[in-house]
């Protein structure tokens, strides 16, 4: 029986998804497991593999956009007749690549998530961090998808060698290529100066004339227009003092066992604050407002396409260090865009941090469903009056953008000083 493949769902937001490549191509054999194609969503490329064995008959786009729900491939048996197919499934063929034409290999490229029956996704590679990983190793037999195995048998490359990211540590073709190009390669640094939140990346050469959007910046596009000019924002902009905050950094780093960054603080200074000021960890809904008992940071991660949000869950419950490892886990996986839907979903509230560009203020566009988010600025040396005397002190911005249907400014304004107190004094995050 012909089983027809439907472009999936593979995120909350996507309504559809670009195929930049086929790794079958018209007339091969196809088992379960084989990996189809390469898709690109609004957050991820995702490999797609089949559940089903036959012959590939039907390839309706060799690349390009397939709306959610539409048919993308064909597999059965070499007999059956595709264009019945096709129209009992109440559309009609399109020219597909003859059974000579190869399909290239693909180049790297550029969520409650809801796959379909036919097809299964898998994420791509983790760069290799301080923090544990499932292991592909299970028993002495390497769970690792038949691209993969491939790629490594023609380098020679022992795939115990390779960190696999796919599910339940599975090693798929990505982790496989990217050990080959960066063998001993570490994780990105996570920021620099005072402030270590979103990767800094390299940009590629940027040519003049037409861009092609990326389905990454779509939705960019679209939710945070809605948010912007749906929501109504307003701004509060308070400084801190980091002189404390700085130097119990350098104390809890000198010890060498566990490294933090400004942004860890922060973003545990925030989920204390959170925990006293519940309305402020709250979600606007039309016909109610949900105040949420989780407190879920998102953190946003800058990419080369655009803007990334992993979610750092239950954060009000762990300490810095374990913060700071999270962190790094996700921020590597944001550049590589292979986080996967639930590691980017459930906020509650949401920290962009732009200190590491020498940015002294901003303000953020609020990130739905969240009612605030928090913009944190560098850390700048400037004189301040303490006990009437004029020094120098280490100051930082914060700006809290709120929905005024969920957030008053008061409320917001009690939020910020919650966490002025907390960032001033360092000792009360441990208690």
């Amino acid at each position: 029986m012909a089983e027809i493949i439907r472009m999936p769902r593979l995120s909350d937001t996507m309504e559809e998804g670009n195929i930049v490549s086929w790794l079958k191509k018209v007339g091969d054999v196809v088992k379960p497991g084989d990996v189809l194609a390469e898709v690109e969503t609004d957050k991820a490329t995702m490999e797609l593999e089949s559940f089903f064995s036959g012959t590939l008959l039907y390839i309706s786009v060799d690349k390009g956009v397939v709306p959610v729900d539409g048919i993308i491939a064909i597999i059965g048996n070499s007999g059956d007749d595709v264009n019945k197919i096709l129209a009992d499934a109440g559309t009609s063929a399109v020219p597909t690549p003859k059974p000579t034409e190869a399909v290239k290999s693909p180049s790297p490229s550029i969520p409650e998530s809801i796959p379909q029956p036919a097809v299964a996704s898998v994420a791509a590679p983790i760069p290799a961090v301080s923090a544990p990983i499932i292991q592909s190793n299970e028993n002495g037999r390497i769970k690792a998808s038949p691209l993969a195995k491939s790629i490594a048998t023609e380098a020679g490359l022992d795939l115990n060698r390779v960190i696999g990211s796919g599910e339940s540590g599975r090693i798929i073709k990505k982790d496989v290529e990217s050990f080959i190009a960066h063998p001993t390669s570490a994780p990105a640094s996570i920021g620099t100066k005072q402030s270590s939140s979103p990767i800094v990346l390299s940009s590629p050469p940027i040519a003049y004339g037409d861009m092609p959007v990326s389905q990454m910046r779509k939705i960019i596009a679209k939710r945070l227009g809605e948010s912007k000019f749906t929501a109504p924002h307003f701004y509060l902009t308070m400084e801190i003092n980091m002189d404390n905050a700085m130097t119990a950094r350098k104390a809890i780093n000198e010890d060498g066992e566990h490294k933090i960054s400004f942004n860890d603080m922060v973003v545990k200074a925030s989920a204390l604050a959170l925990r006293k000021h519940r309305m402020v960890n709250s979600s606007w809904y039309g016909d109610k407002i949900v105040i949420h008992e989780e407190i879920n940071i998102g953190v946003a991660v800058a990419v080369t396409d655009g803007l990334l949000v992993p979610v750092i869950n239950n954060a009000d419950q762990k300490g810095m260090a374990l913060i700071n490892q999270e962190v790094k886990i996700l921020a590597a996986k944001a550049k590589e865009k292979k986080l996967q839907p639930q590691e980017m979903q459930g906020n509650t509230f949401t920290i962009s941090n732009l200190g590491m560009f020498d940015v002294e203020e901003f303000t953020a566009i609020i990130n739905p469903p969240d009612a605030c988010i928090l913009a944190v600025g560098t850390i700048t040396a400037k004189p301040i009056v303490v006990n009437n005397q004029i020094v120098i002190g280490n100051i930082m911005k914060v700006t809290l953008s709120c929905d005024h249907r969920v957030v008053d400014g008061a409320t917001g304004a009690q939020f910020l000083q919650t966490l002025k107190s907390l960032l001033e004094n360092p000792v009360k995050m441990l208690t």
